[in-house]
């Protein structure tokens, strides 16, 4: 086989040209690997991101870009602006802007406007205006007076007029005679009138009455009229019958009237014998009749289950 010299140079031309196609093929494969370094670290700067956002120390500020920066100075700055507000975390005052610098500062002096109105230890008086320190003293005087009538707070009857202390002492002398009257608080017998001794005498010796005939516990008998006498008596003997009645355990069957045991042993007979008969509740055959025993042994038992 013959091939002719033009042949054999056009081969090598084509040679040449195919070399050049995959040396640039090559190329530009080395490329892109080169690229995918970079690609491979993506995940791991997101979390890197969120770290720094948080203001972790995982945080590396060397591996985020221009933008992710300036994300998170955002995110920093925030928080901060959120610390200096609310109170929470580390503040840095110089880092707020020259609004959020004055809204911080309104907002304080509100809170403190607030706390002083509510005789809050955080209130710093120094810092209210001529105003509202006049506000804040009317409000503590107000307040002063309002604890010294109850009898509750930190009163200071140094701090009264002469008006105050009147008032106060007309409140606090109806409080001990309502306290007196209804059994509760602090009652100074001392401290009542007359008339007064006489009206919470009586409202005690109705209240001893009640509590005897309902059965409580601070229930004094020694005080009691003969009609009172009578009447818890009766109340008493009437709860016991309501126990024995409903099979309670506080039943004293000996302070039943023999009509009322009879009565009641009968109920309780019945009871037995519909037991018995029918095969539901506790059942007690030695306390049938014989009438009854051969009515029950005649009666049809329920199936078996």
């Amino acid at each position: 086989m013959k091939i002719g010299l033009r042949t054999c140079i056009g081969a090598h031309i084509a040679c040449l040209g195919l070399s050049s196609i995959l040396l640039g093929s090559i190329l530009l494969c080395s490329n892109l690997l080169g690229s995918i370094p970079a690609l491979a670290q993506a995940p791991g700067s997101a979390e890197n991101l969120d770290a720094c956002k948080a203001g972790r120390d995982t945080c590396d500020h060397a591996k985020l870009s221009a933008a992710e920066k300036a994300d998170v100075a955002l995110a920093l700055h925030a928080r901060n602006v959120a610390n200096c507000r609310g109170g929470r975390g580390p503040c840095d005052p110089t880092k707020l802007n020259g609004p959020e610098t004055t809204a911080l500062a309104v907002a304080n002096h509100k809170s403190n406007v607030s706390a002083c109105k509510n005789g809050e230890h955080s209130c710093d008086q120094g810092k209210l205006t001529q105003s509202e320190a006049e506000d804040f003293s009317a409000a503590d005087r107000h307040r002063n007076v309002v604890d010294c009538r109850d009898g509750v707070g930190s009163c200071d009857r140094s701090k009264l007029t002469a008006s105050e202390t009147g008032e106060v002492n007309a409140a606090r002398h109806q409080l001990n005679a309502s306290d007196c009257k209804n059994g509760s608080g602090l009652c100074d017998h001392s401290e009542l009138t007359p008339s007064e001794s006489k009206e919470v005498a009586t409202a005690e010796h109705e209240r001893n009455a009640r509590q005897c005939e309902t059965g409580w516990n601070d229930c004094d008998r020694s005080k009691l009229t003969s009609a009172e006498k009578d009447r818890a008596v009766a109340a008493e003997h009437q709860r016991n019958l309501f126990a024995c009645q409903g099979s309670q355990e506080t039943c004293d069957y000996a302070n039943l009237t023999p009509t009322e045991a009879k009565a009641l042993a009968d109920t309780e007979h019945d009871r037995n014998y519909k037991a018995c008969l029918k095969g539901y509740g506790y059942c007690d055959p030695k306390r049938l009749s014989a009438s009854e025993a051969k009515a029950v042994a005649a009666a049809p038992k329920p199936p078996p289950r």
